[in-house]
Parts: structure tokens; C-alpha cells; sequence
């Protein structure tokens, strides 16, 4: 396989329960003035995938007790972080009024990753999702229809999707707060050159923005297809995610870490639980519940720098969004990165 790919691999696990772990950290702890010079440094920068998930706001360890609403919680995550995943606009379309809070409530510097909608990547998009005025100019026979499908919607509905969706990022964007849009494609996109088409039709649609192309199904990026989808990436200067996730399902992508850009590289973290990631009819807060182990984390590290020498920046995300998992192991690999 190429030597542009790093893989990682299992370590033994520390001989420190994960309940002990927890209890040694200091939760609360300020971290902004080590994660700006992180950033300064290394060009990396780690974060979680969500500050408005119910179980961490719940869970009390995080946020101080006076950051009751939506604003006072973002300015506090944006004084421990330097990045933020927005996973909202997967499920429903982003606002520009929204776009010019967020740039309002946060530093200067602070940098979002957005999630990609829904009806964008293929999936299966719930229809009071859609606005509300392409819902009514929808075709009768998808009247009754719950989820739709991008393919199943008028040329000119699509359309009007991508253009508001464009719109809507402008404002960050504008303010030099937009990272990469994620597209995050579905189990069924499989390798083949009707999907390499849509992936470019993708990055020709939002051409103003950075697109970060991640994968789930393993056809892309098993060992005889791996060349092949990177250097496709690396001809269309698409950065690719690198992930760690459960292994053994048609939906694994091994944990490689590659840079197929010069200008930015990623990294976004699932969990390994294998018992509930291929489960129908669960939460993403059940499917996401992993806390990872400090070795874990380590095996990530040789390889996180690697991709950061090829890339401008590196943005590494923590989408095990569960209580405080996702913003423990955020600062876990943060000094690890460090050190």
C-alpha cells in the first residue's frame, strides 16, 4: 500500500481502569491558552463534534453552572477549544441568522466544520426537514412519503437546496470562520464512477467552501481500492477524513490516517463499540457512547502528526458525544500532541 497512508494499530491497554482515568482529571480545568498554542504550533486543532449535545449539558462536568443558554454555552466551549463540528446541519438545513450568531459568540480565530445536510449526501432526509416552501411545490405522488431522497426531488428543488445551503455558510465564511463543510456520504455510496461524479459535482457546487469527503462503506479504502480513492482525492485536491470506528462491518473504513490536501487534513473519532455501531433504532448518543482509553489516544498521535507535516492545517474532532467523552479525550489528545 502506499506510503502515504499510516495505519494504526492496537496497543495494549493500560493497566489503569477507564474509571480511574476519568477520576484523575480535572474536568474543568481551563484549557485555551494550551490549545492556541497548539494551534500556533503544530497547525492542529482538536475540538468535539457538538457543544449543544442534551447528555453533555446534563451531565454538569462540563459547563459552569451560569451557562444556562445556547450563547452563554457556546462562548465557554470556544474559550476551551479552537474548533467545533456543527452535526445540526445534517438534520436540518442551516440559517444565516444562525451563521452570524455563532460568528458573534465566538474569538476571532474560532473555526466551525459543518456537517453537510442530509439530502446532500444521499441520505434519507426526514420531509419536514426541507423548507417549507419546496415542500409545498413537491410532487403529489411524495406526498406521503416521511424521508426523502434527493433523487426523488425536481431538478429545480435540488437546486434551490444547494443555493440555500451556500448562502446560509456565506456569512462564516465571510468572517473566515468556516473550516470544511463535511460530507459524510452513506453505507450504499460505494466506490464507482457515478459517485466519483457526484463527489465533484459536490465540490463544484460549493466551490467557494472546502469540502472534506469521508466514507462509509470499506470498498473505498480496502487495500485494493486505497491508491485508487486517494489518488483521486489527491487529483481533485479533496481532503480526505481519516476515521477510527468499529472494524468488521461493510460500513468500517480502516484507521488510516492520509493527507490528500496541502491545505488541510482531518481526523474525526466514533468510538469502537462494536455491540451497538451496525444496531437499527439506536441513538447516536447510544451509538457514540466510547470513551477512549489514553492508549487509544496514543495510537492515533504518531500518525496525526504525520498527516499535520503534509497539511496546512490538521482539524481533529472528537464525535464520541456522549456526557463529557467527547471533551475529556479532546484534552487527553491534545496534551499527548503536545508532548
Amino acid at each position: 500500500m502506499t506510503d502515504r497512508i499510516s495505519v494504526a494499530r492496537s496497543e495494549p491497554e493500560s493497566d489503569v481502569s477507564m474509571e480511574t482515568q476519568r477520576q484523575r482529571r480535572t474536568v474543568a480545568r481551563p484549557i485555551c491558552a494550551r490549545h492556541r498554542r497548539l494551534e500556533d504550533v503544530s497547525r492542529i486543532l482538536v475540538g468535539t463534534a457538538s457543544w449543544t449535545d442534551p447528555t453533555l449539558v446534563k451531565d454538569g462536568h462540563f459547563y459552569p453552572p451560569e451557562a444556562k443558554s445556547a450563547e452563554a454555552r457556546l462562548r465557554f466551549y470556544a474559550d476551551q477549544f479552537p474548533i467545533v463540528e456543527v452535526d445540526s446541519t445534517y438534520y436540518f438545513p442551516p440559517s444565516e441568522k444562525n451563521a452570524v450568531l455563532w460568528i458573534d459568540r465566538t474569538p476571532k480565530d474560532f473555526t466551525f466544520n459543518i456537517k453537510a445536510y442530509s439530502l446532500l449526501t444521499n441520505h434519507p432526509t426526514k420531509r419536514e426537514s426541507l423548507y417549507k416552501d419546496l415542500l409545498e411545490e413537491l410532487p403529489e405522488d411524495l406526498g406521503d412519503k416521511k424521508n426523502l431522497y434527493r433523487e426523488h426531488l425536481p431538478e429545480a428543488a435540488v437546486d434551490e437546496v444547494w443555493q440555500r445551503f451556500h448562502d446560509a455558510l456565506m456569512p462564516l465564511h465571510s468572517a473566515g470562520k468556516l473550516g470544511a463543510v463535511l460530507f459524510q456520504f452513506p453505507q450504499w455510496f460505494v466506490i464507482g464512477r457515478k459517485n466519483k461524479d457526484y463527489i465533484l459535482e459536490c465540490a463544484e457546487r460549493l466551490k467557494d467552501f472546502r469540502l472534506a469527503i469521508e466514507f462509509r462503506h470499506k470498498t473505498w479504502l480496502e487495500e485494493r481500492n486505497a491508491d485508487e480513492t486517494l489518488s483521486f482525492l489527491e487529483e481533485h485536491d479533496l481532503p480526505l477524513v481519516c476515521v477510527d470506528m468499529p472494524q468488521g462491518f461493510d460500513s468500517s473504513i480502516p484507521p488510516i490516517a492520509a493527507a490528500t490536501a496541502k491545505d488541510l487534513a482531518l481526523v474525526r473519532f466514533h468510538g469502537r463499540d462494536r455491540d451497538v455501531w451496525a444496531k437499527k433504532n439506536v441513538s447516536a448518543s447510544e451509538r457514540f457512547r466510547y470513551e477512549y482509553s489514553e492508549q487509544e489516544l496514543k495510537e492515533w498521535v504518531p500518525r496525526i502528526r504525520d498527516v499535520s507535516e503534509q497539511a496546512r492545517e490538521t482539524h481533529v474532532l472528537m464525535n464520541n458525544c456522549y456526557r463529557d467523552f467527547a471533551v475529556n479525550n479532546a484534552r487527553q489528545l491534545a496534551d499527548l500532541l503536545e508532548e
